[in-house]
């Protein structure tokens, strides 16, 4: 059973999916918005630039109608009006075409926003099976958008037949009436049957819309497995992503290794946890922490350090501290200041001493580190549990 619901399509697309789509050209569309918004949009144009249009058409073919006897006997001047006569026309249906345009362009940003995408035009050979034609003439698809059509055509047949049987009287009284009476009630009739129309178009888009989103968000359902196999590749095999960490690790540890033989001193626990620190008074405002490490990491610090004759002191509080609050490269917590300073204090002497001889400088022992700062102190541990 879970092996079945694994392989049904139960889970949302995920924005990859919904991604990978979009840049193969599928997002929902639905034809009836996008005729019902040109539809309207042409109502608009023609109602808001409808008169003078209908000006400048009329005035058009009084020019043209009218007989100029030159033009009779010069081509060139035949052409040059005629010519006129076009560019006036393309004038008159300008403004209109501009608004169609701009609502044409503007339609697909009420649903599935704006797409080019050049895989969609990239030839596809499976489009061009006919066994896989024919299994869409009958699939689901074909089958509601048939019936779309069907009532689209029902619908709009319905309303206009309804508006001309209602207004039948006004429609015959057209033919004995003067040219303008008629002119004006054939707009009438005209807008009123534009506005039933338009109106049923909108219901049809208000339905049809909603129900586009709903199958393209059905079509690009995914199983669970599917939703496994890309968080998988989106976020990588695990087993390999531990190999990766490890492999840093490892890496980060190397180098950590190298910075040892430049430390001024190794601060030791002494045997659980070794610290590395370096200063110097050109471009460090603080001692910094080069290396660090617990039990098997700490000896190895011990060890390259006692090859390179590095200071090594035991000091447990301290190393505890810097182990605690302090990562590679990071300068050592205020709070550490006094204790790291008596540290390095000796360092530099059992230096001078090395060179120059003298009296050997003494270890510092019980060094000023903030109770707070080391783990196995009970106000560290009290302060944790607050």
């Amino acid at each position: 059973m879970a092996e079945e619901s694994d392989l049904e399509k139960t889970e949302p697309a995920s924005p990859r999916k919904l991604e990978k789509a979009r840049e193969e050209g599928d997002v929902p569309r639905s034809r009836e918005l996008a005729t019902c918004t040109l539809l309207l949009g042409a109502g608009a144009a023609f109602w808001f630039t409808g008169g003078s249009m209908i000006n400048q058409i009329n005035t058009m073919l009084s020019s043209g109608l009218s007989f100029n006897r030159d033009m009779a006997f010069d081509m060139n001047l035949l052409l040059t009006h005629t010519a006129s006569q076009i560019i006036d026309l393309l004038i008159a249906f300008l403004p209109a075409a501009l608004i169609l345009i701009v609502v044409a362009l503007a339609s697909p940003m009420l649903i599935g926003g704006w797409l080019f995408s050049a895989k969609a035009l990239q030839p596809n050979f499976a489009r061009m099976n006919p066994i896989k034609g024919l299994g869409n003439m009958v699939s689901t698809r074909a089958a509601v958008e048939l019936g779309k059509a069907i009532g689209k055509t029902l619908l709009v047949g319905c309303i206009a037949y309804t508006v001309i049987r209602f207004e039948i009287d006004a429609v015959m009284a057209l033919s004995v009436e003067s040219l303008k009476t008629g002119a004006e009630h054939l707009g009438h009739l005209m807008l009123l049957t534009f506005t039933f129309i338009a109106s049923g178009l909108i219901i049809i888009a208000a339905v049809d819309a909603p129900y586009q989103m709903w199958q393209h968000a059905k079509k690009l359902m995914m199983t669970r497995q599917e939703v496994r196999q890309e968080a998988k590749e989106s976020d990588g095999n695990p087993e390999i992503k531990a190999k990766i960490r490890q492999t840093q690790r490892a890496m980060a540890r190397r180098r950590m290794m190298t910075e040892i033989p430049t430390a001024d001193v190794v601060v030791t626990n002494p045997t659980h946890f070794a610290v590395a620190l370096k200063y110097s008074e050109n471009g460090m405002r603080a001692p910094k922490v080069v290396a660090k490490g617990a039990d098997e990491v700490a000896a190895k610090i011990r060890e390259i350090a006692i090859e390179n004759n590095v200071v090594l002191l035991e000091a447990p509080p301290l190393a505890r501290a810097l182990f605690r609050h302090t990562e590679l490269g990071d300068e050592i917590p205020e709070g550490l200041y006094v204790a790291v300073a008596e540290v390095l204090a000796y360092v530099f002497q059992l230096r001078a001493y090395s060179k120059h001889g003298g009296q050997r400088p003494q270890k510092p022992v019980d060094l000023d580190v903030p109770p707070q700062m080391d783990p196995l102190n009970p106000a560290a541990q009290n302060g944790t549990k607050q």
